[in-house]
């Protein structure tokens, strides 16, 4: 490498489940383009769960923009290059993230789209937390900059998720029964003509592998950190 590799910003703790996993996914990136005995250059700042968890359920969410913002502040002061947010539905509160920094903020669901427009799909289901499926954030990006038709499932099926989300994959419990729900719901949407399904929940995966289901998966904490690992790579 020409240059220094850029140093890597996560706002982890969201859950903690899902943040060990970027921390393994950007660390296995790099030695899988670097080599040798490279790792990545990275920062994360853990912010406590439950205090989000409250935030969101009680609907105040300009508190958890408030929180997000300073937590990439930290980041910035701390040397960071570029900012991932390790969780999906607190993506909601972006824009937070952008304003307060003069530093690259990737946002998930776009280097999902990219990782769709990849493989060349028109339509795709998409799981997640209620606020990830129902509000707008992530959908208007994939429709309006990626042109994909996005599925969600129906309203008991987005209920069912938003529970095993948050009463078990947080909590670090991945039951075999919950396993085949989702696996069922899939099926459902695929009956509806979707070609792929997003994982837009970053704790989903370690529930569904890419062998449950006969089509394409898209884990998209996996995607998110191998999107922002070659941008550090890039010599520019």
């Amino acid at each position: 490498m020409k240059e220094r590799m850029k140093v890597i910003g996560l706002i982890g703790g969201m859950s903690w489940e899902s943040s060990k996993m970027y921390y393994e996914f950007v660390n296995e990136r790099v030695k899988e383009l670097a080599g040798g005995a490279h790792s990545c250059k990275s920062i994360m700042i853990s912010v406590d769960f439950a205090e989000i968890e409250k935030l969101t359920f009680e609907n105040k969410w300009d508190e958890i923009a408030d929180m997000m913002a300073e937590c990439a502040r930290q980041l910035e002061r701390a040397g960071a290059d570029i900012i991932l947010l390790c969780t999906n539905t607190i993506h909601l509160v972006s824009d937070a993230i952008v304003h307060a920094v003069g530093i690259p903020f990737l946002h998930i669901a776009k280097a999902t789209g990219e990782a769709v427009k990849r493989q060349q799909l028109r339509k795709v289901g998409l799981l997640g937390t209620k606020f990830t499926m129902e509000k707008d954030f992530y959908t208007r990006i994939l429709e309006e900059q990626y042109n994909l038709e996005v599925v969600i499932p129906q309203d008991l099926d987005r209920q069912i998720i938003h529970d095993i989300i948050y009463k078990e994959l947080v909590a670090g419990q991945f039951l075999e029964a919950s396993r085949e729900k989702c696996k069922m719901i899939i099926e459902d949407l695929q009956k509806e003509g979707i070609e792929g399904v997003i994982l837009g929940c970053t704790e989903l995966p370690i529930l569904i592998s890419e062998t449950d289901v006969d089509i394409p998966t898209f884990d998209t904490s996996r995607i998110h950190a191998h999107e922002a690992v070659e941008w550090a790579l890039t010599v520019k």
